[in-house]
């Protein structure tokens, strides 16, 4: 299929932090371990190799929690095997993360996975002495049910109304008939149409939570290729990550670790970047059914907000002890959760979670933990043959939709109009002419300089303000062509937004069925670190 990547830099939809990461800025070189290249990747694997999260005991317990959760799934051989293939110290793990989001949720869901399960592929043929296993990390002890109760399609939102609490993979998926239904009237008739309404069926009408609906769901869809799906809210795995619970609870390592961190990002001279997240104290919550809440420590006692519950020091520690189920990471102690029980290289994830994995290299040395290697998930912009067809016959490069509307209108209608709707030229000529008035100004009497001054900025306005009246002028007589052309860039990026923030893939499975996963299989190279644009 044919494609093309500009960089991401020139999209414009991109943070400044994560297109100077992806520049390799010196001044960010200490909040990452390495890069993501396919030559660093052997020292990753001797950093990893038999330190915490990839020992012996560790790979063993992993595997036992797999085959616990995967008991009653069909899935591929392929999958079974990557499980099997934990238990050896030469295997490692890529990682992507993703909420529970009804239906997957945005587009880019497909593209965080299948980037993880290429990388995998990747590796192997680079260091054949190794297995690489993706795995897919289900957020599972999330809590932001408005954040994933709903997805996109054809401009329509199809949503899940029910009241929330606690972790959200403990939900029950009690009312997701309702959804089907609508969702079934909305796909009307066709192959892949029946293929779509099966799958959700499956998925959330015959299973009783959400935890169990999006591990089916993500099997169906990826197995085939291998990815191993993990619920890391497991008694067991969650014993393992102890020390570090007790850790932060008494010595508050990663509040400390991590505003340090903070103001050195905001010390870069000239950056400007926004801190993505800004630490508690205490950076776990208590979780129970129906209710996930802060833990914060007040008046000599812990505490669990909008709750009962209070601890002294040893209570909590032997709350701990025995149920480690119930203390529940949050955003900043989850990546280390992941790194602790898993023989992890690389996260790949979206900019804003590698904006906020920057913030941790700091906090993951002081605990010793070694830091994994981040690389920005691929990104996509699917255009039909059709639309494909219509981009070329308005002479509309894959640039130019990237531009903002008023920008994008603005060239389109300078290019196509037979008058020259540009005053570059003009100001240009009367800067050069108001350089001379600037000089007799000075060889005179300098008290004219702001007169002068003053009568080159009304001028300069009055011209841009004529440049825009004949803009509007022309747009209007031209409003057909850019009816036409702002439809069409409008298809591709909804609401202005990217695609593939906005869209669910069943907009695209509708028409290529499963041709759509195929595609990008071929397609995504994730180490190429370049937004594809790929015409189906």
């Amino acid at each position: 299929m044919p494609t093309d990547c500009i960089p991401f830099r020139d999209t414009n939809y991109f943070s400044t932090l994560i297109c100077d990461y992806l520049d390799e800025n010196p001044a960010l070189q200490p909040f990452y371990n390495r890069f993501p290249k396919l030559e660093n990747f052997k020292a990753q694997i001797q950093e990893k190799s038999g330190k915490v999260g990839a020992s012996q005991q560790q790979r063993r317990q992993l595997v036992s929690v797999l085959e616990e959760q995967y008991a009653t799934l069909k899935t591929s051989e392929a999958t079974r095997l990557n499980i099997s293939l934990l238990k050896e110290s030469n295997t490692f793990t890529i990682t992507t993360g993703h909420q529970l989001n009804l239906f997957t949720g945005p587009l880019y869901f497909l593209y965080k996975i299948i980037s993880t399960i290429n990388l995998t592929n990747t590796l192997k043929a680079k260091y054949p002495d190794y297995h690489f296993v993706p795995v897919y990390w289900m957020a599972t002890e999330d809590h932001d049910f408005d954040e994933i109760n709903y997805f996109n399609f054809k401009g329509k939102k199809i949503q899940w109304n029910r009241e929330d609490g606690g972790a959200v993979g403990e939900l029950s998926t009690e009312g997701l008939s309702a959804v089907f239904n609508l969702f079934e009237q909305e796909l009307g008739l066709g192959k892949h149409a029946d293929q779509l309404k099966q799958l959700f069926s499956q998925a959330y009408l015959n299973h009783d939570n959400l935890t169990d609906a999006t591990r089916f769901l993500a099997n169906a869809l990826f197995s085939d290729l291998g990815l191993v799906i993990l619920d890391a809210n497991h008694r067991e795995l969650k014993r393992e990550f102890i020390p570090y619970i007790k850790q932060d609870i008494l010595q508050q390592t990663s509040s400390l670790e991590v505003s340090k961190t903070n103001d050195a990002l905001s010390a870069i001279s000239g950056a400007d970047y926004n801190i993505q997240v800004n630490p508690r104290a205490i950076n776990l919550f208590y979780l129970t059914a129906g209710t996930r809440e802060r833990i914060v420590f007040e008046e000599d006692s812990y505490k669990v907000l909008n709750a009962s519950k209070t601890f002294t020091e040893a209570e909590i520690l032997e709350e701990i002890d025995n149920f480690p189920e119930r203390f529940s990471p949050n955003v900043i102690m989850r990546p280390l959760y992941q790194e602790v029980i898993l023989p992890n290289l690389c996260y790949i994830g979206g900019g804003g979670e590698l904006a906020y994995w920057l913030q941790l290299k700091r906090f993951f040395e002081a605990v010793e933990v070694p830091f994994p290697m981040l690389l920005l998930r691929n990104s996509v912009l699917v255009k039909t043959q059709q639309q494909a067809k219509k981009l070329t016959k308005l002479d509309i490069s894959n640039h130019d939709l990237f531009l903002k509307r008023d920008a994008f209108i603005n060239k389109k209608v300078r290019k196509i109009s037979n008058i020259d709707i540009d005053f570059s030229r003009q100001k240009q000529q009367l800067q050069e002419q108001f350089e001379f008035l600037y000089d007799l100004a000075e060889q005179t009497d300098r008290s004219f300089v702001g007169a002068v001054k003053a009568q080159e900025r009304k001028q300069i306005k009055g011209l841009e303000h004529l440049e825009k009246r004949l803009l509007k002028a022309q747009k209007k007589k031209l409003a057909d062509q850019v009816s036409r052309m702002t439809a069409l860039q409008n298809e591709l990026f909804p609401n202005d937004s990217l695609q593939e923030r906005a869209v669910n893939f069943s907009e695209l499975y509708l028409e290529f069925g499963d041709q759509l996963i195929e595609q990008l299989v071929l397609n995504l190279q994730p180490l190429k670190q370049e937004f594809l644009i790929l015409n189906l």
